[in-house]
């Protein structure tokens, strides 16, 4: 009977959390289309509160386009921008903050329900003070990350803040998705294999390396620089990838070496994830794994088609409208979630042994 009240009890907690996964998802991919748009900078400051809707007439309109005007951005890309050009890039980066909020509520109302009820056990304390430390430290990153873009000749935000901003999102995403987990998956569901485990947590690691990589393709705008597959511009190891002055900061800076190090990962996670798919087709177990093994390995697939083909459709990008690479872009984003997550439930399902511990 403990058992069941248990179980009951935090079921609605776990899809509380899927939710918030699911808007998580959203929220990515309206980062993407805001910056598929050019739309990161037209909102020059930080209001918490009185952002949290648009300009209600046209002198409110124009007071927040003079603020664009004094921009870099502005002064040296879109200085010929009117005020309709404005609304179409300002709608996407507040609809990208006001969801941002939403999340925001939606976490925090239902909290303060389960709270009242008291349906948190001690061991949920700590992760979720975890989470919504998480999402506000996703907040503050993501105005550093738009600050980089308002000062000096910058017209984009910075790759490498971008990046950081991603790889956090995704962190959150993860993390929300693995408590989630923590409540809904019986424990007799989970197997127990050591090699399958440390291969998924190596797997992850260059999953990892390779978002950052690819943030720094969409930050750089990079894809148009090699639009050519399979060789980067008539070459398999493109000349000059460390020939700048700049040395180490070609790694993150010079767009060839970035596409060879992005595509180059992509070779090694499929050939990582061909293994890991065979290792678990030797796991017994519980049908949920068994189920659910193939996940990563279509995923993987898909993914590298959805780049490949992004690369080749770079050099039909048309300023100012949204064409079949930005839907090919944003594929290749929510796919890459999608493989995430498929690598992350594999890590909770199969552990070193059926009683290890989880958050």
């Amino acid at each position: 009977m403990t058992k069941e009240l248990t179980q009951r009890s935090s079921k609605p907690i776990a899809i509380w959390l899927l939710i918030g996964v699911g808007m998580i998802v959203v929220q990515i991919l309206l980062g993407g289309i805001t910056r598929l748009t050019g739309s990161g900078l037209s909102i020059t400051e930080w209001n918490v509160v009185t952002g949290t809707f648009p300009p209600t007439n046209n002198q409110l309109w124009l007071l927040e386009f003079d603020k664009y005007k004094l921009t870099p951005q502005y002064n040296l890309l879109n200085f010929d921008f009117t005020l309709q050009d404005f609304k179409k890039i300002f709608f996407w980066e507040w609809f990208h903050r006001f969801w941002a909020r939403l999340i925001g509520v939606v976490f925090a109302i239902p909290f303060i329900v389960f709270l009242i009820q008291k349906r948190f056990r001690p061991s949920m304390v700590k992760p979720m003070l975890i989470l919504f430390l998480l999402g506000a430290l996703q907040g503050a990153i993501g105005w550093i990350m738009v600050a980089s873009g308002l000062e000096g000749d910058a017209i984009y935000v910075k790759p490498t803040k971008l990046a950081l901003h991603f790889i956090f999102a995704m962190g959150l995403l993860c993390y929300t998705f693995w408590f989630a987990l923590d409540l809904l998956v019986p424990k007799e569901k989970i197997v127990s294999s050591p090699s399958v485990r440390k291969l998924n947590i190596g797997i992850l690691a260059v999953l990892v390396l390779q978002l950052v990589y690819g943030a720094f393709m969409a930050g750089h705008k990079a894809a148009t620089a090699a639009a050519t597959w399979p060789d980067i511009n008539g070459h398999i190891i493109p000349p000059g990838m460390m020939g700048s002055n700049e040395g180490l900061l070609n790694l993150v800076d010079n767009k060839i070496t970035i596409h060879f190090i992005h595509r180059g990962l992509a070779y090694l996670l499929l050939i990582l994830i061909i293994l890991l798919t065979i290792r678990l087709y030797k796991v017994t177990g519980p049908s949920l794994i068994n189920k659910t093994k193939w996940w990563p390995l279509l995923l993987v697939i898909a993914q590298i088609i959805l780049g490949i083909a992004s690369v080749l459709w770079s050099l039909k990008i048309i300023p100012n409208q949204w064409g079949l690479f930005e839907w090919m872009a944003q594929l290749h984003q929510l796919v890459a979630m999608c493989l995430l997550l498929s690598l992350i439930w594999i890590l909770y399902l199969v552990r070193n042994n059926k009683q290890q511990n989880s958050i």
